[in-house]
Order: structure tokens, then C-alpha cells, then sequence
């Protein structure tokens, strides 16, 4: 969190070579989930930086603050607690051209869509991340490098986007990240309101290993449906997930209460080939299955609640969580007029 703190003061100093005002942007929530019986709570903050420097260079940063309570141990009363400061990432970005942007500092992983789509509390609809998401992220989800991204071509039938980046081994506590490299493509079908992707990743260190991903999207226009869809194959495991969700809104509109309902499910599946306890992946062959309630409230508040059941051999649980999360979007100070 300090070094978020001193990357804020940096800017203000700059605030006179700014264009346009930095905003503050992110989520706070309160997060509880079952499982077995013992319940957790976690209060949490994710705020997320952004500050234009001129016409040409941005710098990006979002960081996470919570605090878990946990039953204690079998035959223990009461609860521990476990807190952590962090950030996700902190970037520089140089708009190079309309089709180029060059980024560098520590970044999230372009491999699939979760990691950078999906993961913050206020856009994604189950708390528990899909169990796939390691593979390909390099374990931390963020590189410390360089990256170039933009879109290569677009016009009115599609779209091509790309980012590449290379990543080199850090242990710094807050910026963390393995010797890797790699890359993904997403073509967009705009009338369709399709997207086709696929995903590379590389570790270059150790055993050196590929990844592999693919993912499908689609939001027609006709309904208020979004459909989601993730493969990814990795040294040891590769699994899928596919989400849906859909927004009550032909009942009265966005705004009224049956209208601020969006039942989401997810199915999901890993499939193990070799062992390996590093790679935050299920042990062994997994399915699980997810149902889940959105209530959008006025004024960016969001109520989810879901079930999931999952199917493992090494045993089957339920996992039951509950969490409202509040979005919130100001200036960093008051632009000028």
C-alpha cells in the first residue's frame, strides 16, 4: 500500500503536466462463504488509479485491501484472522499510435479473459475465481516487463486485437512474478456481438513449459444475455469453464424490482494428467457446478448470492457465499474548468 500511497503523490506533483484529472475508480464489499460448515467473512477495498500524464502516457494501478475472519482449527472456538495490503499491478502506458499502445511495469497476464476481465469484486459474478484461472497467468497472474497491445485492424464487420508481452523474474513481495512470455488474439464480430480469442503463455524458467487458451464470448443484442466460455491447457491439467447470465429487464425495465434480477450459473471442469502441488490447480479430475442471484441496487450497489457443488474424488463439498459490493468512481482532486 505505501508504494500505491507514493505513486499517488508522484502524480500530484505531476497534476500540472496533466491533461485530464486522474480518477479514482474500484469496489468495496462484504464477502461471506460457507463451506463444510464453517463460515468466512472478508470485508475488502480493491481501488483502481488511473492518471493521464499529456496526450501520450497513462499510469494504471489497482491494489486490494482485506481482512479474512476463519474458524479456527477442529476443536477450537472462535475465529483467526488474516489481513493483506497489495497491489495487482502498477503501469506505465505510451499511446505509441491509434494501433499501439507499449506498456511496462508490473501488469496483469493477457492469457484468457478472467484474470483481466472478470477478477474485481464488482464485475464478477461468483466470488471464487473459475478453477482454471492458473493456468497460464504463471501463477501470480501479473508479469514485471514490457507489453505492446492495440487493436491491428477494425472496421464495421470485425475487429482484431493483440497483446505480447515478456516478463522477467521478480521476488519482490509486492510485485511478483516468473520469467515468462507470451501473447493473445481476439477477433470481434460486432454485428454478431461475438468474440473469438485465443491465448499463449511460456515459463521460461525451471522446467520450461507452453500454455494454451481459447475462449468464446457472446452478448446478443436481441436479449440481455452474455454467455462466456474459457479452454485452457496447461503442463499438467486443462479444463474449461462456461458462464451465463441473464438480466430480468423485459419485465418492467433495468430499474424496477423484478428488472434488477440476473440469475447467473457456471459449469465448469479440470481434467488432471500428472501431478504437480504447485500449480493452484484441484488434485485430482474435478467438476463443479454453480447457481447464482444478482440484485443490482440503485446507486452501484450489487447483492450476489450462489451455491456451488463440486465433484472431486478426493471429496465433494458445497460451498454456499453471499456478498454486497458497493462500485465507486470520483476525481482524484477537482479539474480545472
Amino acid at each position: 500500500m505505501a508504494l500505491l500511497c507514493l505513486a499517488t503523490l508522484c502524480l500530484a506533483s505531476l497534476q500540472a503536466a496533466a491533461q485530464n484529472t486522474p480518477l479514482i475508480s474500484g469496489g468495496m464489499g462484504f464477502l461471506t462463504s460457507t463451506n463444510g460448515g464453517n463460515t468466512t467473512y472478508v470485508p475488502t477495498i480493491s481501488p483502481v488509479l488511473v492518471a493521464p500524464l499529456g496526450d501520450r502516457f497513462q499510469v494504471e494501478s489497482r491494489a486490494t485491501l482485506l481482512e479474512s475472519f476463519f474458524p479456527k482449527g477442529p476443536g477450537q472456538s472462535g475465529y483467526d484472522t488474516f489481513h493483506f495490503v497489495g497491489l495487482t499491478y502498477l503501469q506505465m502506458d505510451y499511446f505509441a499510435t491509434s494501433h499501439l499502445t507499449i506498456v511496462g511495469g508490473t501488469f496483469l497476464t493477457p492469457f484468457g479473459t478472467y484474470n483481466e476481465r472478470l477478477a474485481p469484486i464488482w464485475i464478477s459474478n461468483f466470488q471464487d475465481a473459475p478453477l482454471i484461472t492458473a493456468i497460464g497467468t504463471m501463477g501470480s497472474g501479473s508479469g514485471t516487463g514490457g507489453m505492446i497491445r492495440g487493436s491491428a485492424v477494425s472496421t464495421a464487420n470485425f475487429s482484431i486485437d493483440y497483446a505480447a508481452y515478456f516478463s522477467a523474474k521478480s521476488t519482490n513481495e509486492q510485485f511478483q512474478s516468473s520469467r515468462s512470455t507470451g501473447g493473445k488474439v481476439e477477433v470481434y464480430f460486432p454485428k454478431l456481438r461475438l468474440e473469438v480469442g485465443t491465448s499463449y503463455g511460456r515459463l521460461l524458467e525451471g522446467i520450461q513449459t507452453n500454455s494454451y487458451g481459447l475462449h468464446v464470448w457472446w452478448m446478443p443484442a436481441s436479449v440481455p444475455l452474455k454467455v462466456r466460455s474459457e479452454y485452457a491447457h496447461g503442463a499438467h491439467a486443462e479444463g474449461y469453464w462456461i458462464e451465463t447470465d441473464y438480466r430480468l429487464s423485459r419485465f418492467g425495465g433495468e430499474e424496477s424490482p423484478i428488472g434488477r434480477l440476473e440469475p447467473v450459473f457456471r459449469w465448469q471442469q479440470v481434467f488432471r494428467n500428472s501431478p504437480d502441488p504447485t500449480d493452484g490447480l484441484p488434485p485430482a479430475d474435478t467438476k463443479q457446478t454453480d447457481f447464482g442471484l444478482d440484485y443490482h441496487l440503485p446507486h452501484e450497489v450489487r447483492i450476489n448470492v450462489s451455491y456451488g457443488r463440486q465433484f472431486s474424488p478426493v471429496g465433494n463439498r458445497n460451498v454456499w457465499e453471499t456478498g454486497i459490493v458497493y462500485r465507486f468512481l470520483f476525481p482524484a482532486w477537482k479539474g480545472k474548468s
